[in-house]
């Protein structure tokens, strides 16, 4: 009786990019049909493709790269799990000409990533723009006493806390507590506090 095949440890793994490749042809607005069309392959190749259930030739993810304005890397590239560790002490702090926050990046470079993480030291007394933009967001309150204004409601967000909402509702913070505060943040939003590696 013959043996079943097992794959050797040593092979390295299929990358899985279909949801990738789905979701920048997503926020790029285009069809499966224009980006096949684009791309130079059938439509019905890319539905595999973006299922998982089929695997492009290097030259056909290229294609559907430079389509779509990213680099092979953004599907096929792993990061070793220790690139993704940032550590207590040792985490990049920025912040932004004229701003009193300073940002803690907690994310990292991850091709094909869209989520963004940081933790905001606010002064005591700050209060923020009112502002909206596509994404989604969560924060919750580490330390200190924060008010948030989300559309027309008025929140009060103590250690603890956690609000999730969307980022196209217009919304600020402040810090009304007594000392500085500290909230986490995550979100989808587009990455418009540069890139993981810039502090």
């Amino acid at each position: 009786m013959s043996r079943p095949l097992h794959q050797s440890s040593d092979t390295p793994p299929t990358p899985q990019f279909g949801g990738r490749i789905r979701e920048l042809r997503r926020k790029a607005g285009l069809t499966l049909q224009a980006l096949a069309d684009e791309a130079g392959i059938s439509v019905g190749f890319l539905s595999q493709v973006e299922r998982d259930k089929a695997t492009p030739s290097l030259g056909t993810l290229a294609s559907l790269a430079a389509a779509l304005g990213v680099g092979v890397n953004w599907f096929i590239a792993a990061p070793r799990p220790a690139d993704a560790v940032t550590r207590a002490g040792a985490r990049a702090q920025f912040s932004l000409a004229d701003s009193s926050l300073v940002y803690e990046r907690l994310d990292t470079h991850l091709p094909g990533g869209t989520l963004s993480s940081l933790i905001v030291h606010l002064p005591r007394g700050y209060a923020s723009e009112v502002t909206r933009h596509t994404g989604e967001e969560m924060i919750f309150v580490l330390d200190g006493e924060i008010r948030q204004t989300l559309g027309d409601a008025v929140i009060l967000l103590g250690p603890g806390d956690s609000l999730h909402f969307m980022g196209d509702t217009p919304h600020s913070f402040a810090n009304v507590g007594a000392g500085p505060a500290r909230l986490l943040w995550t979100g989808t939003s587009p990455r418009i506090i540069g890139s993981p590696d810039q502090t």
